[in-house]
């Protein structure tokens, strides 16, 4: 038995979470999606402080080709989607485990998160992502002014 969170609540109340409260709503509505193809998310420490500001995306994708593959990204929504061939029918299978069916998976993206490279490789579809955060977002250091004229005060002002 699996109880329905109601978000409805936090619209009434918290003013500007509009997003928030969707991502909330939207993930625990696809939680109950099947997980089929399975995937891995993993976060790369590319920083000289060991924070990550990239991403990994691995899913299993064996059995498609790359024509058969198709990644978008939306409005913060990165899906990826495998649509495969329509079957001949030439083929008699006695045990049929593989799972060939079509699918779609999405996954919500964060603000400043740009998918730069896809790759199909050994049955896994790689997609790396990282966090650029324009200048405009990024902390900058104020110069502090002083009523001194002095050499070494405009020289610490620099």
């Amino acid at each position: 038995m699996r109880t329905q969170i109601d978000f409805s609540p936090l619209y009434r109340s918290a003013v500007g979470f509009d997003r928030l409260v969707s991502l909330l709503d939207s993930a625990a509505r696809t939680d109950a999606a099947p997980g089929w193809p399975p995937y891995n998310i993993e976060r790369i420490a590319t920083g000289t402080d060991g924070d990550g500001d990239a991403y990994r995306i691995e899913i299993a994708v064996a059995g498609f080709r790359p024509d058969q593959l198709n990644i978008e990204v939306k409005e913060n929504v990165l899906t990826v989607t495998g649509k495969k061939d329509a079957e001949d029918g030439s083929r008699t299978f006695l045990h049929r485990g593989l799972a060939e069916r079509s699918f779609e998976r999405r996954f919500q993206l964060a603000d400043h998160i740009r998918v730069t490279e896809a790759e199909l490789a050994n049955g896994l579809l790689t997609l790396n992502l990282v966090v650029e955060i324009p200048e405009a977002k990024k902390p900058k250091q104020i110069a502090i002014k002083t009523s001194d004229n002095s050499p070494q005060a405009l020289e610490a002002a620099e």
